[in-house]
């Protein structure tokens, strides 16, 4: 079993003294995992940075073993990165945040989206809200998606203001009023792409989709929501206030 393609590190840990497991994810073939053999050494260490694009190729003699990864960088997104510390925090993230991905299971939609949001993390004017977006676009692509065409009570479309966490349907503002303790408001920009984007929106977007992920997605396979997202959200708060 092999294949070639373009990928993005997700993640590289150690084995044994000169070697790597390495995670990456591919359009064509999803998350995959293999033996990068001398992968902790100064040559290969460097381009195994989460968030970095290289030229991979998975060999192994069976289709569910480990195989081995050979690696060639391509794009050097870490480094990059490192020169802030809020761009780092959300490559760090989303790198994170994606090994959620069933392994071996290609999201091509999704994984075009991650490629473009990592593409504009360096314009802090932009990505939170496509970041946003890709956590509703997560949900949805896995199984467990928002549903935000009509109100859960009324069944009408019209002026819809909140969320309701039991359900995840939208609620509109007549319907909400006795229960606004209980729901989540709804960032006008969930309905229309085109609306301005405050970072009130923004917050309320990260609360909305962090609550059903970790509800939803991330309890579907008894984990929790990385630890990174809440440290870059926090980041985020306080830079862009």
């Amino acid at each position: 079993m092999e294949w070639h393609a373009e990928a993005t590190v997700l993640n590289a840990r150690p084995h044994g003294e000169t070697s790597a497991i390495v995670e990456v994810l591919t359009e064509e073939h999803g998350r995959f995992a293999g033996l990068v053999r001398g992968g902790v050494g100064r040559r290969l260490r460097p381009v195994l940075q989460a968030g970095n694009r290289v030229q991979a190729g998975w060999r192994a003699r069976l289709s569910d073993h480990l195989g081995t990864l050979t690696v060639e960088p391509v794009r050097d997104r870490a480094g990059t990165a490192l020169q802030d510390r809020l761009h780092l925090a959300a490559l760090t993230t989303l790198c994170d945040m994606v090994r959620i991905f069933p392994e071996r299971q290609a999201y091509p939609r999704l994984v075009q989206a991650f490629e473009t949001l990592i593409d504009c993390l360096d314009n802090p004017e932009v990505w939170p809200a496509v970041y946003v977006r890709f956590e509703l676009a997560m949900l949805d692509e896995l199984g467990f998606g928002l549903d935000l065409d009509s109100c859960a009570a009324t069944g009408s479309n019209d002026n819809l203001t909140h969320i309701s966490p039991r359900s995840g349907r939208a609620v509109s503002a007549s319907a909400a009023e006795p229960y606004l303790d209980r729901l989540y408001a709804l960032p006008s920009f969930f309905l229309n792409p085109g609306a301005e984007v405050t970072m009130t929106d923004i917050l309320a977007g990260f609360e909305v989709t962090g609550f059903f992920l970790g509800k939803r997605l991330y309890a579907s396979v008894d984990d929790t929501i990385p630890d990174s997202r809440a440290r870059m959200v926090s980041l985020l708060a306080r830079d862009r206030a």
